[in-house]
């Protein structure tokens, strides 16, 4: 199977301090990667570069490829805003768009690519709030505030944000750390059934959710990609020490 990305030989600095060591790492179609490790390892830097949101912060940089259909993100000509629709973020914490409905919130990518006719917009919103499993709960509240909904829900709006235009990959940065255990349960189930249609790395430091939806793990120390394999694999009969002690809780 061709991945549906490809990072070769990816490092990343914070001015003069080098957070990313020379990551290489396929990512096949319609699975889930779990990224983990200690805090300050790089997994957040690492998803935030492939999709060129790294570069957004004063002092950074990149080297090395992220392959997505054949091309060069990093490559000459290539426009980063068209990067971020093909690859969607969810962040760590909500972040609905505070002046917008909930209708709003999921159509504004929409509307900042030009669609305007507002049969397509009900449709495509609609669609992407039913694939993140919201609509039953919002479809009379379609005009309020994306952020009178419940922690949960607007994580559930954020991603309906991000599949509305359509990306093939999706990543997400620790998308359930500020939720409770009911809304982290109904977000695992959503990436369960999200990986039908989309492709989603997940950085997260709970590694019993990682066990429970991730098809491949990647193990980060340091900035370095210790180990990377099936998860059932990686945490059962881990290939590197390094990453049996982390899992084992030797060290975290």
């Amino acid at each position: 199977m061709d991945p549906i990305l490809q990072a070769k030989n990816v490092s990343a600095w914070f001015q003069k301090i080098r957070a990313l060591r020379d990551i290489n790492m396929d990512v096949n179609a319609n699975t889930v990667t779990a990224i983990i490790g200690p805090s300050g390892c790089g997994k957040s830097t690492f998803i935030r570069c492939l999709n060129r949101l790294h570069e957004e912060v004063p002092g950074t940089s990149a080297t090395g490829q992220v392959i997505v259909d054949g091309k060069d993100i990093y490559g000459p000509g290539i426009d980063p805003v068209m990067i971020r629709r093909k690859i969607g973020m969810v962040f760590q914490k909500p972040n609905p768009f505070p002046a917008l409905s909930v209708f709003d919130n999921v159509a504004a990518g929409l509307k900042l690519a030009g669609v305007r006719r507002r049969s397509i917009l009900n449709e495509v919103v609609e669609k992407s709030l039913r694939h993140a499993a919201l609509w039953d709960e919002v479809r009379d509240k379609l005009s309020k505030p994306g952020t009178s909904l419940s922690g949960g829900q607007q994580q559930r709006l954020c991603i309906a944000r991000a599949l509305a235009v359509g990306p093939p990959v999706l990543l997400m940065d620790e998308p359930t750390s500020a939720l409770d255990p009911i809304s982290t349960a109904k977000i695992e189930e959503l990436i369960f059934q999200l990986k039908k249609d989309v492709t989603i790395i997940i950085v997260t430091h709970n590694m019993q959710q990682a066990a429970r939806i991730s098809d491949k793990t990647a193990f980060f120390l340091l900035g370095e990609l210790v180990e990377f394999g099936e998860t059932s694999t990686v945490f059962t009969v881990p290939k590197e020490e390094r990453t049996e002690r982390y899992i084992t809780g030797k060290f975290g």
